[in-house]
């Protein structure tokens, strides 16, 4: 029904983001990362819905799939039921039934059927087109998301190891497979093996006889390369990836997975032009394999190609639809300033509204140790602060998804948790190190922040979960393109904005999104460079030529692809032409230095 969907958005966030908007036509992602949460809220919702409730505690038999189960069962339930009797409302204004023709794009035949039958003046014709449009409703899509590295091997009660199959990634999995929704898990932050291989244990995963899935498999890539290693791997196993959802490397919200220096243009060109040889090579591979399975397909099963991260105006939307062919995109931080969608509290949202460009930023404060999208303003990062003045870095650590260090004790701990904290610096202060390289040091320590908490509180505050003695900080990751959002939206003035009904950005100064993600490359790129400096070595250096490179040729196809965006005003394509001359200024005057010539300098 709709071009768009909304994505993940943390651990809390968009939790309950499909109970929302699906009954609406509106395809959405919840994490399914945070038993601990998915567990309180359906605890919330089986309250709120007059449902009967039975805790899955902790020291219950596989507890974690249980309560991912139960959780998308009861969402399930519930979207059902709401979707049901909007089916049921007449059309009139103020009605959600109305609300859900309305909020459709106006290009779509959906939308048009509708506006028709609303100007039928015969009763008996306006009945039958009312019951036509009503059977052809459907709701929006239940996607559920699984950051594939976050994959923790887990014990018993008496500390015996437990079996891969007990891994918190592979738990998940297993909640979502034997649940009741047909819809899609998003497979995001890398491949996992493990996880991978699990997936062929659930017959939902392949096609049934009429060819169709019970339950897809979606991958989350920032590359071609990338997408093809993966489903080519899950392709011999049998197992179809039914869409590739393309994100920015670094202009996205939550953890940045920077490329090599590829940009989004041209990756988007990339799965356009060869998106008709990847999908035949992978039917190549995975039509044997299903054959061992017994299970015949005589052509390729659909295959779509989104994208998502740093879209800002309908311009943008409708040019990466048109040029690129893709099939949707996605639309992920400016939902955050959309309460009746996504779970801000009212603190957090007042932050975000006064925001300036420079409270978003990249940061390197996710435990998993890879780039991580921050926000100045947020009390999670105050907090951080204020232990560290009072000599107390590092937060307590409960739920554990993200230990991984075993620096200094047996059993991995979390590199934002106080235990390791204070053991790292006391390691610091006793090494032979100036003055600024232990601070230097010591601040990367303790730059850290534990997300396991701080992503889920907001959900929590909002819908008056939170426990009198519990962490009120919230953590929180919009992409940098939310600096350019400045207010509290209802879903109608969101969805208008996506649609170029209206325009929510008053300041005419935004550059192309492809510009912002080009100007984050550089900024990445001339860190890199400065950290070259500190630390010299010839595979460094090379793999910095090769960005610089990439960056260099991303630039020269923007030059050829600015005339070809006809829906933009002449005055901005020049501005964009001016703004992509001085970034590739600024790139051709950091040049990495050799090795040898710095030794020669010294």
């Amino acid at each position: 029904m709709h071009t768009f969907h909304i994505p993940v958005l943390g651990l809390g966030y968009s939790v309950d983001t499909p109970v929302k908007v699906a009954p609406l036509g509106i395809s959405s992602v919840a994490s399914i990362v945070d038993d601990e949460l998915i567990e309180r809220m359906r605890a919330h919702y089986s309250r709120l819905y007059q449902k009967p409730y039975t805790e899955i505690r902790k020291n219950d038999d596989d507890f974690r799939a249980r309560r991912i189960t139960a959780y998308l069962d009861l969402m399930a339930e519930i979207i059902d039921r709401k979707f049901t009797e909007i089916c049921a409302e007449p059309f009139e204004a103020g009605r959600s039934i109305t609300r859900y023709f309305e909020l459709l794009p106006d290009n779509s035949p959906l939308r048009q059927r509708y506006l028709a039958m609303c100007e039928t003046s015969d009763e008996a014709r306006r009945r039958m087109l009312q019951d036509e449009l009503r059977s052809d409703m459907v709701k929006g899509d239940i996607d559920v998301n699984i950051m594939s590295k976050v994959d923790k091997l887990n014990k018993d009660a008496f500390g015996v190891a437990l079996p891969d199959r007990y891994s918190d990634a592979s738990a998940s999995l297993r909640g979502f497979a034997h649940s009741r929704l047909t819809s899609s898990v998003i497979l995001s932050a890398g491949m996992n093996p493990r996880l991978y291989n699990y997936l062929e244990n659930f017959p939902d995963f392949f096609p049934g006889e009429d060819g169709k899935f019970s339950k897809k498999i979606t991958l989350k890539v920032s590359d071609f390369r990338s997408a093809l290693i993966q489903a080519k791997f899950l392709a011999k196993k049998g197992i179809w990836v039914s869409e590739f959802r393309i994100e920015s490397g670094l202009n996205c919200g939550g953890h940045a997975f920077a490329t090599d220096g590829y940009l989004l243009g041209p990756i988007l060109e990339e799965f356009k032009n060869r998106r008709g040889e990847l999908i035949r090579e992978l039917f190549q591979l995975l039509r044997p394999a299903l054959q061992n399975r017994g299970i015949n397909l005589s052509t390729a099963p659909p295959l779509k190609v989104t994208v998502q991260g740093g879209i800002g105006t309908t311009q943008e939307d409708r040019f990466l639809l048109k040029h690129y062919e893709v099939d949707a995109t996605g639309w992920g931080s400016p939902f955050l300033m959309v309460p009746e969608a996504t779970n801000v509290d009212e603190s957090t949202l007042d932050d975000l509204i006064h925001a300036q460009p420079s409270d978003y930023y990249v940061s390197n404060s996710s435990p998993l140790g890879v780039l991580f999208n921050n926000f100045r303003k947020s009390s999670a990062e105050k907090q951080r602060l204020e232990r560290i003045a009072k000599g107390r870095p590092g937060s307590p650590c409960k739920k554990k998804y993200l230990v991984s260090n075993t620096e200094f004790t047996e059993e991995p701990i979390c590199t934002a948790s106080r235990v390791y904290q204070h053991l790292k610096i006391k390691q610091l202060n006793s090494a032979d190190l100036s003055e600024e390289e232990r601070e230097k040091s010591i601040n990367a320590v303790t730059e850290k922040l534990c997300l396991c908490e701080g992503l889920s509180a907001a959900a929590l505050l909002k819908n008056g979960l939170l426990s009198p003695r519990e962490n009120k900080a919230v953590a929180i990751c919009p992409g940098p393109n939310l600096a350019w959002f400045s207010g509290k939206y209802t879903l109608e003035e969101m969805i208008g904005h996506i649609y170029g009904r209206i325009n929510l950005i008053a300041r005419d100064n935004r550059p192309h999104m492809f510009i912002n993600e080009l100007t984050l490359y550089v900024t990445h790129y001339r860190k890199n460079l400065e950290e070259q400096l500190e630390n010299f070595s010839d595979k460094k250096q090379k793999y910095l030529g090769k960005f610089r490179d990439q960056l260099l040729e991303g630039v020269s196809y923007y030059k050829a692809l600015i005339p070809q965006i006809t829906n933009q005003a002449t005055h901005y394509l020049q501005e964009m032409q001016e703004q992509l001359a001085a970034l590739e200024e600024t790139i051709l005057s950091m040049q990495s230095p050799s090795p040898a010539a710095e030794m020669v300098n010294r």
